[in-house]
């Protein structure tokens, strides 16, 4: 029987287990251009013993940023700053991949340097507020996309790509949840056009299966993972018929499953059915941030890879207050309380009264 704390190989490196770390923003790149500090690269070096590391959200360009003090990938200054930060995760044994994260319509202007507002699909604004330096800002409609800058910000994902191998991460996870930018192409009350990137569910994809396999062809498919949350509420994102929901993501799993991937990250909702039918469409390897709200993430889930729920397990918030985490797995404990009103990344907000997902 296979467990949490066999190896596995991803992207050509031998990890010692299948526990995972979840990709949780920090707001900690204080440094000049959004660069990562010396306090980020102690913060993953401490948790080099997961088997993966994927890093907070990165934006992959200037306009992809939506909160204050995100750490970039588009600049020398950055790849340089993140080299620091790999290193250190590298000299305990880690493996880590960096999460690259555009934002989308998440966000607000005074973020964003030199005039720029944030974009989308189209111009939907979301409900709600994005925090800033001088406080709680409401959301403003975004700019819609056209093809030129589409095809542009498909772009900056693959350089933003390149940046990460040069910076010395060991592959990239490209952010397809949580209500940021891909995500946004795919759900119906952002997505809006009547063009080739909307409509149906062939365009909705679109944009999504260009980002990945543009990012694959940049550095190979087996050096990338995708995150996706299939009708996770966060963000006002509204995925809410069930049928439509899993044609969608089939699709594009289908769509996908000849690059190659290093792996699919699911971040689920209450529905473990559909959770075991997107198992079986995606052939690689399948990583599950298994859904526990309003509990975090605990010992139980190590039973999801013994039976073959999935091949890794991913932890959010016991790896912040547990940075040894896999050991205090092993050992059956003990584990240092979460802080939650530090984190907002890897959690499951927006589940709140959430239909069931079954197709």
């Amino acid at each position: 029987m296979t467990t949490a704390f066999d190896p596995i190989t991803l992207g050509g490196k031998r990890l010692a287990n299948r526990i995972a770390m979840a990709p949780m923003t920090r707001s900690r790149a204080y440094g000049p251009g959004t660069e990562p500090t010396e306090l980020m690269a102690t913060y993953y070096a401490q948790r080099a013993s997961a088997g993966l590391i994927v890093s907070e959200g990165i934006q992959p360009s200037p306009v992809g940023q939506g909160y204050p003090d995100t750490p970039g990938l588009h600049t020398a200054g950055q790849v340089a700053a993140w080299r620091r930060v790999t290193d250190a995760v590298h000299r305990e044994g880690g493996v880590i991949f960096a999460q690259l994260m555009h934002t989308g319509r998440i966000g607000h202007p005074s973020l964003l340097p030199d005039g720029l507002v944030p974009v989308g699909p189209s111009a939907v604004a979301a409900k709600g507020q994005v925090f800033t330096h001088e406080g709680p800002k409401e959301y403003v409609p975004p700019k819609e996309l056209s093809e030129a800058e589409i095809r542009q910000t498909i772009a900056d994902f693959a350089n933003a790509a390149h940046h990460a191998i040069a910076a010395g991460f060991d592959g990239v996870e490209i952010h397809g949840a949580n209500g940021y930018l891909v995500h946004q192409f795919l759900a119906p009350n952002t997505n809006l056009r009547t063009d080739a990137w909307g409509g149906g569910t062939e365009g909705r994809i679109r944009f999504a299966v260009e980002v990945v396999t543009a990012v694959a062809q940049a550095i190979g498919g087996d050096l990338v993972g995708l995150r996706i949350s299939p009708g996770n509420r966060y963000n006002d994102i509204a995925e809410t018929d069930p049928a439509t929901t899993y044609e969608v993501y089939e699709a594009m799993l289908q769509r996908l499953a000849g690059l190659d991937l290093a792996y699919l990250h699911l971040m689920e909702g209450p529905d473990r059915d559909l959770t075991a039918r997107l198992r079986k469409v995606w052939p690689g390897t399948f990583v599950l941030n298994p859904f526990t709200y309003p509990a975090v993430t605990g010992p139980e889930a190590l039973s999801l890879v013994e039976d073959g729920a999935a091949d890794m397990v991913a932890y959010g918030a016991l790896f912040l207050a547990n940075a040894d985490l896999p050991a205090r797995l092993a050992a059956g404990g003990p584990f240092n309380t979460p802080d939650q009103s530090t984190f907002y990344g890897g959690d499951h907000r927006g589940y709140t009264d959430y239909p069931t997902l079954t197709a």
